[in-house]
């Protein structure tokens, strides 16, 4: 037998590009292959170039190539990877930015500001020696900068980066089961949104071959569909794709029903049932939280903030260049004091920045309608899709039901277009038999798939399960 990567280039080089639908005689006839070998290879092109099966009314199976042997998605692919990357980098030299802003702004301008305030207010010490001012000054101001000094550094402080995790109570102290989160990471959450989870690539697939072991190595799209909420245009390469991995094979029942067989999936040493992959719809899609901090880390990462952009507004405003406040403190006679100035260092730079930084967290508000709308969307596509795959097998199911359904999931109101578009998408058609009940859809594949894989599941031995005696071991 010919390896399917091999007889999937001989098929490329001899079928006619201008056709998009092949049968396996077809493909045979055209190329010489063998017809095993030339099943093997257009199921190999299903995979690579997004086909489709269909069956026919006489049960035959139909390749279609709806692009033909050409990959236009590649050049929308490759631009988004793109943009992707080019994203992840501005995010990257943003978070850079930011975390270097923290250690500049939000530590080292905080403490020259009240460095200055201190100094402003040290030298005005005198004239206010004699009404007691002076003394509230000074007690509101140390106790402010102590404060803050106590609030950054203690051990309990957003600031302090230590973990106690593994820390044992001494003298009556808690121990965390959590380790800290440090505090440039929440400053990061404050102004860009928490981090998406990492994604395991390999989930999708390993939940598909749990339910081909559950369902007795058979299977069928919506099998599929169940446990990846996966559309149906991409279920087809990916079932190609398994076929060839794993050996599978493709049964068509008497009535046109598709069901994939694995039965090499079947063999295990493990007694009893094996458990099924949970349905897509069990998986809710949650909004992520506009920070992901406590409260209070958020409300002091903002004061801080908002503190720089105050006084460095105030900066610039009274015209506090370094060189009219270094003659102002140096006891420099007032004629000779520089003339105010635009600060650079102490004005336009930390306002610059602190306002862009507070523009961030805005944006991210602004958008975040758009997300919610996208995560109800979402979630209503999946009641959809178990209303549509648990109705399918008993003739059907109505609108209103799909509507409420996808209310319920959501939280939103569903339009017309947005049902018609999730019917479209599963094959469905408007059942005009039963136009008296109102409208319902009728799915016709997803029911003769449904009683496909029924009976090839009724029809499978227990024996392929088995692996048999031991006949040998190397503990022996």
């Amino acid at each position: 037998m010919m390896k399917p990567q091999v007889a999937a280039d001989a098929l490329r080089k001899s079928l006619e590009p201008a056709r998009r639908d092949f049968t396996v005689a077809d493909a045979a006839a055209s190329s010489g292959l063998s017809l095993v070998d030339a099943e093997q290879g257009l199921h190999a092109l299903v995979s690579e170039y997004r086909g489709h099966l269909r069956v026919t009314e006489e049960g035959e199976i139909v390749f279609r190539f709806p692009h033909g042997f050409s990959k236009p998605w590649e050049t929308t692919d490759r631009l988004t990877a793109f943009f992707r990357s080019i994203g992840r980098g501005l995010e990257g030299a943003a978070r850079f930015v930011v975390r270097a802003w923290v250690s500049i702004v939000l530590v080292g301008y905080v403490v020259i500001f009240v460095a200055i305030l201190l100094a402003f207010a040290f030298s005005r010490s005198s004239d206010d020696r004699g009404n007691g001012r002076s003394g509230v000054w000074m007690y509101g101001l140390f106790r402010l900068l102590s404060e803050a000094l106590f609030w950054t550094f203690h051990p309990f402080s957003p600031f302090y980066e230590s973990t106690y995790a593994a820390a044992r109570p001494i003298r009556g102290r808690r121990s965390w089961d959590q380790p800290e989160v440090p505090f440039y990471e929440r400053v990061d959450r404050f102004f860009f949104g928490p981090k998406d989870p990492p994604r395991d690539p390999t989930e999708s697939q390993r939940a598909v071959l749990a339910e081909i072991r559950a369902g007795k190595g058979r299977i069928g799209l919506a099998d599929v569909m169940r446990v990846t909420g996966l559309p149906r245009e991409t279920v087809d390469p990916m079932m190609s794709k398994l076929m060839l991995d794993y050996g599978g094979s493709v049964e068509v029942s008497e009535e046109g029903g598709i069901a994939y067989r694995f039965p090499a999936l079947r063999k295990t040493v493990e007694q009893g049932e094996t458990r099924r992959a949970q349905p897509i719809w069990t998986r809710r899609e949650e909004v992520p939280p506009i920070t992901g901090n406590p409260e209070g880390s958020d409300f002091l990462i903002g004061a801080l903030n908002a503190f720089n952009l105050i006084a460095s507004g105030v900066m610039i405003l009274k015209g506090l260049t370094l060189e009219r406040l270094i003659a102002t403190f140096s006891n420099v006679p007032p004629d000779q004091i520089p003339a105010p100035g635009l600060p650079i260092v102490l004005g336009v730079v930390p306002f610059v920045f602190s306002l862009l930084l507070f523009l961030l967290p805005l944006g991210r508000l602004a958008l975040r309608r758009r997300k919610i709308k996208a995560v109800q969307r979402e979630n209503g596509r999946r009641a959809v899709l178990r209303a549509v795959l648990e109705g399918a097998k008993s003739g059907g199911v109505s609108d209103e039901e799909l509507k409420h359904r996808y209310r319920v999931a959501s939280g939103a109101e569903p339009t017309d277009e947005e049902i018609t578009k999730q019917v479209v998408a599963l094959g469905g058609d408007v059942d005009l038999a039963r136009a008296g009940e109102g409208v319902r859809y009728r799915f016709q594949d997803l029911e003769l798939e449904a009683k496909a894989v029924q009976a090839e599941r009724e029809a499978a031995s227990e024996e392929e399960a088995k692996v048999g005696k031991v006949i040998f071991s190397s503990e022996d």
